[in-house]
């Protein structure tokens, strides 16, 4: 008997023989050859109004546990759309199982690296019923789910406007796993946005925590110490770079040498720029308006920081020759700087001279970024030593600060 017949015998059917007898059929199409058509006719069958919603549920539900563990994952995406074609038009009745289905089915994407299509799907999961209470839990879970698919998409835009929805609720959601996701996502999105001290800032404070795996943090510490190579010079990066150097796993990163010779205000080589960019991503060698990459604007600002710190002052020329760029490009990026307070001089333009006042002794503006350097290095020594006793100490610390 073919299985249209048997499906049309069975919801004439009742009682428990009806039940087994669907079982015992989705035993027998799941070992068939024509397998997607077939499931696509048994949930025809086991929701139609003949069969009656309280004998359809629990044979959605045990076709759902089989459809999951169900190991060809071509039938899975050739036969999910269909079921859950069937089954949206009385979605009220089975929103449990629609849920589930559509997991499954973003799973089975996910398997065929069709991120895009699973992030279409998991959109359509109802998170907002009558008939079900959807805990933050399980809401940040999903939409940190479709952050994550369009991410891998390198789609941004559609990834942003999720993570904003998870903004709203993280404080409510107790789920360690889905936290950290949510701070991973924050660093890759505003990698990918080239808001590099952002993504420095958040790489970093994900590589300090403990229940990652030691590899995947010093992972995160390396992401977060490229992205501060890569963020524009001036004091912020300053600080991030000092608090990355001090970092004692700094030494066990790559990305060590650049750092300390940008921390030390160091002149950085083209070989030791042309070695660090071997390792960058494709989003991060992209070239900005003037036809330049992120790193060639990086590392010319930095070596012009460098420069200040060498030189009282130096003709467009020689600081030309000095930064691998003509005397014109050399007097637009320090003129640049200087603008928007992320290097301390003047410019002579009729002479064609910068006067840096980095190497002024008695300069009181000098003098006090110093002192506050100085104090917010000592800061975040003090801030360093308490997280690492409230981690090694809990029970003293909790004593201590209660007191």
């Amino acid at each position: 008997m073919s299985i249209a017949a048997q499906l049309s015998q069975l919801e004439a059917g009742s009682g428990p023989q009806r039940t087994q007898g669907y079982d015992d059929l989705l035993k027998e199409i799941l070992a068939s050859e024509n397998v997607a058509n077939d499931l696509v006719a048994y949930v025809q069958s086991i929701t139609s109004d003949s069969v009656g919603v309280i004998s359809s549920r629990p044979l959605l539900s045990a076709f759902v546990s089989q459809f999951r563990t169900y190991g060809n994952n071509a039938v899975k995406l050739e036969a999910g759309p269909q079921i859950l074609q069937i089954i949206g038009s009385k979605v009220v009745s089975f929103e449990q199982q629609d849920t589930d289905l559509k997991l499954i089915l973003a799973d089975a994407y996910e398997a065929d690296e069709d991120f895009t299509n699973s992030a279409k799907t998991l959109q359509t999961i109802t998170l907002e019923s009558s008939q079900r209470q959807v805990s933050d839990d399980e809401k940040a879970k999903i939409w940190m789910r479709i952050c994550r698919c369009y991410l891998e998409e390198d789609d941004a835009t559609n990834a942003v406007s999720y993570l904003n929805k998870i903004k709203q609720i993280i404080y409510n959601v107790s789920d360690q796993a889905t936290r950290l996701q949510f701070q991973l996502s924050q660093a890759r999105i505003s990698d990918s946005q080239r808001s590099f001290l952002d993504a420095s800032t958040a790489y970093h404070a994900l590589s300090t925590e403990s229940v990652i795996d030691e590899e995947e943090r010093l992972q995160a510490l390396s992401a977060a110490i490229t992205c501060a190579v890569l963020a524009p010079a001036g004091p912020q990066r300053g600080r991030q770079l000092a608090k990355l150097y001090k970092d004692e796993r700094a030494t066990d990163a790559p990305e060590y040498g650049i750092l300390e010779k940008i921390f030390l205000d160091r002149l950085l080589s083209p070989a030791e720029v042309a070695t660090f960019a071997a390792g960058l991503k494709e989003h991060q060698l992209a070239k900005t308006s003037d036809g330049s990459t992120v790193l060639d604007k990086a590392i010319l600002e930095h070596n012009l920081l460098a420069v200040s710190r060498i030189y009282a002052n130096i003709t467009f020329g020689n600081l030309g020759k000095l930064l691998g760029v003509d005397a014109d490009r050399a007097e637009v990026y320090a003129s640049g700087m200087i603008e928007s307070n992320r290097l301390s001089g003047s410019i002579d333009q009729i002479a064609g001279i910068i006067h840096f006042n980095t190497k002024e002794p008695n300069n009181p503006k000098v003098e006090l970024r110093l002192w506050d350097k100085n104090v917010a290095g000592l800061s975040e020594e003090v801030e360093k030593i308490t997280t690492a006793l409230q981690r090694e100490e809990p029970t003293w610390y909790e004593q201590q600060v209660g007191a």
